[in-house]
C-alpha cells in the first residue's frame, strides 16, 4: 500500500528511532493522526525545542541546555573522582547507585571496524581534563564487550600518563543469581576479579 507523501515521510522519520521498525512506525503515525493529534503536536514542539537548545556539557559531554550540566556545576560533588561511561543511559545507571563524583561520557566506544577512534570519543577533552583538573581517581565503567574492554584498556593507559589512580568496574555474577545458571564467561570473569 502506498501512503500519501506526508504520511509516508512521517512513518519514515519515526523509523529513525532505535527499535522502531516499519510496522511500529506505521502504528505510531496512525495513532497520532487518528486519536491524538494534540500529543503529536506536543511531541513535534518538544523535539524541535530539544534539537535547538540541548547541546553537550563542556566538561562531561552529557546533554545539557547550559554550558555546564547540573552535575558538573554542583560543588557538593567530589571533583577529584571521575567515572567514565559510554552513554547518557550508562551515566544514569551509575548515578542511581549513589555515586557522588563527576562523569565523562565517551558517547560510544573504540571500534576500528566501524571507523571509531579516540578522536571520535572526545578523548582530547578528557586529556585536557586530566592535565588541568584535580582528578585523583578515574573509574572506568565501559561495557563488558570486546569494544568496551579495548576502550577501557586505552583509557587506563591514558590515565597512567598523568599518574592518575585508575580502576575498572567489577564484572561477574549478578546479585541474587544462582551459580549453576551463570554462563561460563561471566563466571570466569567473576573468579578472575575476585576480592
Amino acid at each position: 500500500m502506498s501512503f500519501s507523501p506526508l504520511l509516508g515521510q512521517l512513518i519514515q522519520q519515526l523509523r529513525a528511532l532505535p527499535g522502531v521498525g516499519p510496522k511500529s512506525a506505521q502504528r505510531m503515525a496512525f495513532h497520532l493522526l487518528a486519536r491524538d493529534r494534540a500529543a503529536g503536536k506536543a511531541i513535534a514542539q518538544a523535539l524541535q525545542q530539544a534539537m535547538e537548545h540541548i547541546h553537550h556539557c563542556q566538561l562531561c559531554r552529557t546533554f545539557s541546555e547550559t554550558p555546564l550540566c547540573v552535575l558538573c556545576a554542583n560543588q557538593k560533588r567530589d571533583h577529584q573522582l571521575l567515572c567514565i561511561v559510554e552513554s547518557p543511559a550508562d551515566m544514569l545507571a551509575v548515578e542511581q547507585t549513589g555515586y557522588r563524583g563527576l562523569y565523562f561520557l565517551l558517547l560510544g566506544h573504540l571500534s576500528p571496524l566501524d571507523g571509531i577512534g579516540p578522536e571520535d570519543l572526545g578523548l582530547d577533552l578528557l586529556t585536557r581534563r586530566f592535565r588541568e583538573a584535580t582528578i585523583q581517581e578515574v573509574i572506568i565503567a565501559t561495557n563488558p564487550t570486546v569494544e568496551g574492554e579495548a576502550t577501557a584498556h586505552y583509557l587506563l593507559q591514558l590515565a597512567k600518563q598523568f599518574n592518575i589512580s585508575c580502576s575498572r568496574i567489577a564484572h561477574g555474577v549478578p546479585f541474587g543469581d544462582v551459580l549453576e545458571y551463570i554462563d561460563a564467561r561471566t563466571l570466569a570473569l567473576a573468579i578472575a576479579g575476585r576480592s
